[in-house]
């Protein structure tokens, strides 16, 4: 069930902070098909694509979350996922088109088991789709290469990358 951005814990504790910058504790998802293309979703905040992803929110794991996200943006269930990326620090601090500062500190996922059919529109997307690394639509999230290489780092040492 989805919260309005009021109503969710970044949305709450944005409202106490006022402009101060707070800490934001995310999950960002990968899925594949099997034909090797990468779900992609286009968020309908800012227009671009993007894996799914968001804020984990109080009484829930991270990995709570990540599943959270992906049926929320995309209507699949994600049934198995492993960690595989923790991305923190100062270097991860951005304002958002609000005009909200925040440092990010995001745990990346691979869906390794996922069912259902996948819906193009959400309250949170304005189109998904599987697409070739090799042919991703623009404009494109800086996270999406970054994600797809450390997955790929992960996928040959099987060690937890740390940026």
């Amino acid at each position: 069930m989805s919260v309005s951005w009021a109503e969710s814990y970044v949305g709450q504790l944005r409202a106490l902070a006022g402009d101060r910058t707070l800490m934001f504790v995310g999950a960002r998802a990968v899925l594949h098909d099997s034909a090797g293309r990468v779900l992609l979703i286009r968020r309908s905040d800012n227009g671009h694509w993007s894996m799914p992803a968001g804020a984990m929110e109080l009484g829930e794991s991270i990995a709570d979350c990540a599943v959270r996200e992906v049926r929320e943006e995309t209507g699949l269930r994600a049934l198995r996922v492993t960690a595989f990326a923790l991305y923190t620090g100062p270097d991860r601090t951005h304002t958002n088109m609000y005009g909200h500062t925040y440092q990010i500190f995001t745990t990346a996922f691979r869906v390794d088991e996922w069912d259902g059919d996948l819906l193009r529109v959400t309250d949170e997307t304005t189109d998904a789709g599987w697409f070739h690394p090799d042919g991703f639509p623009a404009p494109l999230s800086a996270s999406v290469p970054e994600t797809l290489a450390d997955l790929a780092v992960f996928q040959q040492t099987n060690r937890l990358l740390l940026k």
